[in-house]
């Protein structure tokens, strides 16, 4: 999806090293499918390396560089010393990228990895634009500069949070955060011990560690005249829809601004069409704050069909994700396509025979839009799934 949306490149991780213990991370044969499917699309493939490996686990990590290297991945994302090292002895066909995770924050850190090797930088998220600006003046200009400007913020710098390993035993350093920081929490006084007090903001309670969610769609001119080379959206847990909703957005967005044209507000809208937390423009021009009121997502839209095929005519060919029935109104988006509503007609099934309301999940069903359109388009209904 974030290829056939318009990503430039993708992120993702193997089966171990990687950030997101729990995301469904690839084997062997799905990373050499996935290069092959990026490349064929002239897109470039950064494979993540930024866990801090222990003694017990170092040992294997040049073979699984090895593995990389000859698949063809474009970039190492890595945050350990150690793994950088390894990375340039055992994937030198590898571009050597420095993670997040490392936390840097000035130019004087960005030019120490450049004199080490690294091609580029991912900045730490707590820079404002006046820092980047800086950073990016005082570095060689073959040094390229990467920064975050869609997803989840968290509450602790940088990611270096010891609250999930406490309290659950997963380590966000070694991608199994549980999200402590999400949870509602009550104050207990060590004289009244099983006497909870709530930390109240207002009548639905407070969350005093949660954070928004970075959005920076309306700010993309200012992202470039700092001088960042690359725009990163976070998505490696997300579902498929984000991707694809969030890489078009910023995809069509980005290319106004590359042109010096106003953003068009129907992409920009489409940001609005995920699930997310309130969003902040993180610290690029001051503290984000905290929101107090609920840890609970947005969502309004649910994906019900994935279209597969369709024709000049428009006679498509779906599979089917969630409910919807005929009469409904539904929105459809799909690669370089500007999203449009539509009421939902008949339906016909693989038989062709009549269908008011597919129910097999997967099942394949056939609809009349009134355009063509490309495979992997969605279709999708506004519903209210936010959580109370």
């Amino acid at each position: 999806m974030a290829v056939a949306y318009g990503a430039d490149a993708v992120y993702l991780a193997g089966t171990s090293f990687g950030m997101r213990a729990f995301a469904g991370n690839f084997t062997e044969e799905e990373l050499r499918r996935a290069v092959a499917l990026a490349h064929g699309q002239g897109v470039r493939v950064h494979c993540t390396i930024n866990t801090m490996p222990r003694n017990s686990e170092v040992a294997h990590l040049p073979a699984h560089l090895e593995l990389l290297d000859d698949i063809g991945v474009d970039a190492l994302i890595v945050a350990d010393m150690g793994a950088f090292t390894l990375a340039g002895r055992y994937a030198s066909r590898c571009q050597r990228h420095i993670s997040t995770q490392a936390s840097i924050c000035s130019y004087e850190t960005a030019r120490a990895w450049y004199d080490l090797g690294a091609e580029r930088v991912i900045l730490a998220r707590e820079l404002s634009l006046d820092e980047i600006r800086e950073i990016r003046a005082k570095t060689p200009p073959d040094l390229e500069i990467e920064a975050f400007v869609h997803g989840a913020m968290c509450v602790s710098y940088s990611g270096r949070c010891l609250l999930s390993n406490y309290m659950t035993g997963r380590d966000s350093s070694r991608g199994a955060c549980a999200q402590p920081c999400r949870y509602q929490y009550a104050l207990m006084e060590e004289k009244r011990p099983g006497e909870y007090f709530p930390v109240f903001e207002d009548e639905q309670g407070t969350y005093i560690l949660n954070s928004r969610d970075m959005c920076m769609i309306d700010h993309l001119d200012d992202l470039c005249a700092a001088g960042v080379d690359s725009l990163k959206i976070e998505g490696r847990a997300k579902s498929a829809y984000y991707a694809a909703i969030i890489t078009g957005a910023y995809r069509h967005c980005l290319d106004d601004a590359a042109a010096g044209r106003p953003i068009d507000p129907l992409w920009r809208d489409e940001v609005d069409h995920v699930s997310h937390r309130p969003y902040s423009t993180g610290f690029y021009y001051g503290t984000p704050g905290q929101y107090y009121e609920t840890s609970r997502y947005i969502r309004d839209w649910q994906v019900v069909a994935l279209v597969t095929d369709c024709d000049e005519e428009g006679n498509a060919t779906l599979s089917l994700r969630n409910k919807f029935r005929k009469g409904d109104e539904v929105e459809i988006v799909g690669p370089d396509l500007r999203p449009f509503s539509m009421i939902v007609p008949e339906m016909t099934d693989e038989n062709g025979l009549p269908l008011d309301e597919p129910r097999t999940p997967q099942m394949t069903f056939h609809m009349r839009l009134p355009q063509a359109v490309p495979p992997l388009t969605l279709v999708r209904h506004g519903v209210e799934l936010s959580a109370k």
